[in-house]
């Protein structure tokens, strides 16, 4: 009895429980983030909402969430949280996800410390519980943000077109939100309900460019805003517009194929580093941990973790551009 609960024994089960509860906490965050919405019938998430019996009003308030404004907006890190969830999908509020997160740390942390020591669990669970998710919520909110850009030239045609053969704007707009799928198809339905709500067109389209943060939906807003005030063909500014957007796309492609080999080598440049502590620890664990308590090691690691960052900075600019 006493060699099946030895110290051994139960290091394995909590290393066990460790991993179950990251995989449930990784698991429930995708879950979270993936739309639940899967009616294939419907092409957005705005009609399958109306599909599933919502009001025009319900839907505006739920999708068309708070971006601007309040305490948390002004945070340095988490400031832009709120309209990355929104154009992310995630139908909840920034709080709501900084709570999970913050359980989520605690969580993980509570278990590390029976393993591990306080100051590598407390890291650990840091990185586990928020940095994680908001690197996953950051990914899908970039996907997404992708997707709207390549989308919105071939949203911009159908406009077009809608006005060329004589459709009401309204109509024209209604018809990209119902034939577009996700993400610019809810955006211009959302653009469609503000206008039936009683906004103007320059206000509606200003809001949907700074909720997707992209400056092809900035130049459109621009655009539309112009002809609003001085008139003009509207069809033909929102085709050239269309033109323009499909070329800088097609030079944003260019430029990330001629720098993919410098990313690379930044990358791997970043991590080899933590590639290398991490496995000093696992090969020699007391090769840090010894030397912890001398004020010169601790000098000299915080002087290591400026550098690293700085190197992390630097090559970020080097090969990242903007177009």
């Amino acid at each position: 009895m006493e060699n099946l609960f030895s110290n051994e024994f139960l290091n394995y089960v909590m290393l066990a429980a460790v991993f179950v509860g990251t995989f449930l906490l990784v698991t429930g965050l995708t879950q979270l983030l993936r739309p639940s919405e899967n009616n294939a019938e419907a092409r957005n998430r705005r009609l399958q909402m109306i599909r599933a019996g919502a009001t025009n009003e319900e839907v505006f308030a739920l999708l068309r969430s708070d971006v601007g404004g309040g305490i948390l907006n002004r945070l340095p890190l988490v400031g832009n949280l709120p309209k990355m969830l929104s154009l992310s999908g995630v139908s909840i509020s920034a709080t709501t996800f900084l709570v999970f997160c913050v359980l989520g740390s605690l969580g993980i942390f509570v278990v590390a410390t029976l393993l591990i020591p306080i100051w590598q669990a407390a890291p650990l669970a840091m990185v586990l519980g928020l940095v994680v998710p908001m690197l996953v919520l950051k990914n899908r909110y970039e996907q997404r943000k992708k997707a709207l850009t390549n989308q919105l030239p071939d949203a911009l045609d159908l406009l077009a077109r809608g006005l060329r053969i004589g459709h009401p704007l309204n109509a024209s707009i209604s018809a990209v939100a119902n034939e577009m799928p996700d993400p610019i198809g809810t955006e211009f339905g959302l653009i469609f309900d503000q206008i039936n709500f009683g906004d103007d067109l320059p206000d509606a389209v200003q809001d949907f460019a700074d909720r997707v943060d992209s400056e092809d939906a900035q130049y459109l807003a621009a655009s539309i805003a112009i002809q609003h005030g001085t008139g003009g063909d509207l069809a033909r500014i929102i085709t050239v517009l269309a033109t323009v957007i499909r070329k800088r796309i097609s030079l944003r492609n260019r430029i990330l194929a001629i720098s993919a080999e410098g990313r690379l080598s930044g990358l791997l440049l970043s991590i080899i580093p933590l590639v290398i502590i991490g496995m000093m620890s696992l090969n020699a664990p007391g090769y840090y941990t010894e030397l912890s308590d001398d004020p010169t090691f601790i000098k000299l690691a915080v002087l290591v973790v400026v550098l690293m960052v700085a190197n992390v900075v630097c090559l970020h600019k080097l090969v990242n551009f903007r177009v």
